[in-house]
């Protein structure tokens, strides 16, 4: 026998014993492990296979909150929100994988990527939006707004409530998501020098951008889902209005002796803003007008809508660029200098961190929902509770879980309840989540685009405000709209 053939057989037998090492290995680690998991899930697979109450269910929800933890000691630590939501999410679906039989595996499988479907039509929405704020920055759109602001000699309390009014009334049309973007851009060019100001109108776009949010069909994902739904008529949700005005303005008030009563440093800066400016601006509305209109009028999710802008802005980039190029070479001969617009690198200046932070908590608490801890809590507030107890908790508990996953509860199992509770849950999951900056999307993506001048701590300091203005606008709603109830 040949040394090369010896030798391929004695690299035949190693990579067999490796293979049974490595096999029964993995068998032991499945036995130790994941049997527990296993044998709970075969007893309860004829009753649904509720794991509320076993040790899979406790373990995921332990996973869930030492996940949050690390996210509100960002502040401390540093570490990127992202990454333990995304851990945890991981370790969560991986439990309830084991935890089910073998035969209902495919049931864990469609949950998750039923899931994964949620969070990639928030996931493109936002990107877009996020694309489009980049790019109005680069056109030095917000440094126009800043330098006008500054020299129309508005103080720091005046650009406070000119921000919220802003937010407060733009994002019934823009989303809350969206505006608080767009408030927070020109929050940190005027008040790039003072952090406490920039504090203050961040806590104050949320509130606005949230509570603007809930009084129209397409302020909110909540609001939506209401409306998707046929549970409430299209102008019924404007019955929200003058809640949701109370909730803005009562913290408003409160903060209003907190903001520094100086004014900007003057300055005698000129910006300009480049070419295609008020363009991406036109077509920036074009895009929130194209959304609404393929849910309203085709009934498809606004996302497609979304995307389509995404294109808008892509062939109006490739238009710039190409002029660009055309006008350098005609009058220098050589384009080196030329900076051409690309949508891609728009793409790229995005909030990843923010963006896969929304992952790890669409993934976790959809995981915590095919548990069961969802529809117990949905039954235990409504049955047990009372409608307008419950839905006052559904705002608290959005301003801990995403209020979506909650709304989404409470849709599924579809209490009797009048109009005017249906509103009631509609304004407090809208704007129950300005309670902690993590309760909504506007919040979380502001903690990104603050760079450290917005964040959880600074944001619980004043949630006994913002705790007045939902209480009092609870009581509003219930006062002039009483005949709802």
């Amino acid at each position: 026998m040949s040394s090369s053939s010896l030798l391929f057989m004695l690299f035949q037998r190693l990579r067999w014993r490796a293979r049974r090492i490595l096999q029964v290995g993995l068998g032991t680690a499945f036995i130790v492990f994941g049997q527990p998991f296993l044998t709970l899930a075969e007893t309860e697979s004829h009753a649904g296979i509720d794991l509320t109450t076993a040790s899979v269910g406790y373990f995921a929800l332990c996973i869930f909150v030492l996940a949050y933890a690390l996210v509100m000691s960002e502040e401390f630590t540093h570490l990127k929100k992202s990454k333990p939501v995304i851990l945890a999410a991981g370790i969560i679906w991986a439990a309830i994988a084991l935890a089910y039989p073998q035969a209902q595996s495919e049931s864990v499988e469609h949950a998750f990527r039923h899931n994964l479907m949620e969070y990639a039509e928030l996931m493109l929405f936002l990107l877009v939006a996020m694309t489009y704020i980049n790019a109005l920055d680069e056109r030095l759109v917000f440094d126009s707004i800043r330098v006008w602001l500054v020299r129309k000699g508005f103080s720091y309390r005046q650009l406070f409530w000119i921000t919220g009014c802003l937010a407060f009334f733009i994002s019934p049309v823009a989303d809350n998501l969206t505006t608080a973007l767009l408030m927070c851009a020109v929050v940190m060019a005027v008040g790039a020098h003072n952090p406490q100001f920039v504090n203050l109108s961040c806590i104050n776009i949320v509130v606005a951008a949230n509570a603007g949010g809930a009084f129209s069909p397409f302020g909110d994902i909540t609001t939506l889902m209401v409306w998707q739904k046929g549970l409430l008529e299209f102008f019924e949700f404007f019955q929200l209005f003058i809640p949701s005005a109370v909730n803005f303005l009562v913290p408003a008030a409160i903060m209003h002796y907190a903001v520094p009563r100086i004014s900007p440093p003057p300055s005698d800066e000129t910006v300009h803003m480049k070419i295609g400016a008020k363009r991406i601006i036109a077509l920036f509305f074009l895009t929130i007008c194209t959304a609404v209109s393929f849910h309203n009028f085709l009934h498809l999710p606004p996302v497609l809508g979304m995307m389509t802008g995404f294109a808008y802005l892509g062939l109006f980039g490739h238009y710039l660029s190409r002029k660009e190029h055309r006008s350098s070479v005609s009058k220098k001969g050589v384009i080196g200098d030329v900076l051409p617009f690309d949508v891609f690198r728009k793409v790229a200046r995005a909030e990843w961190d923010t963006l896969l932070f929304f992952y790890g908590v669409v993934m976790c608490v959809g995981g915590l929902g095919h548990i069961g801890y969802m529809a117990l809590a949905s039954q235990v507030l409504y049955l047990e509770w009372g409608a307008t107890f419950a839905n006052i908790m559904v705002g608290l508990l959005s301003a801990i879980v995403d209020n979506i996953p909650i709304m989404f509860a409470v849709l599924t199992m579809n209490p009797a309840i009048s109009d005017g509770q249906w509103l009631l849950v509609t304004l407090t999951a809208g704007v129950g989540g300005s309670l902690l900056s993590i309760g909504s999307a506007a919040g979380v993506a502001l903690m990104g685009q603050a760079k450290g001048k917005y964040t959880f701590f600074s944001h619980l300091k004043w949630t006994p405000a913002i705790a007045l203005g939902y209480g009092a606008s609870i009581l509003v709603h219930m006062w002039i709209n009483a005949h709802t109830f």
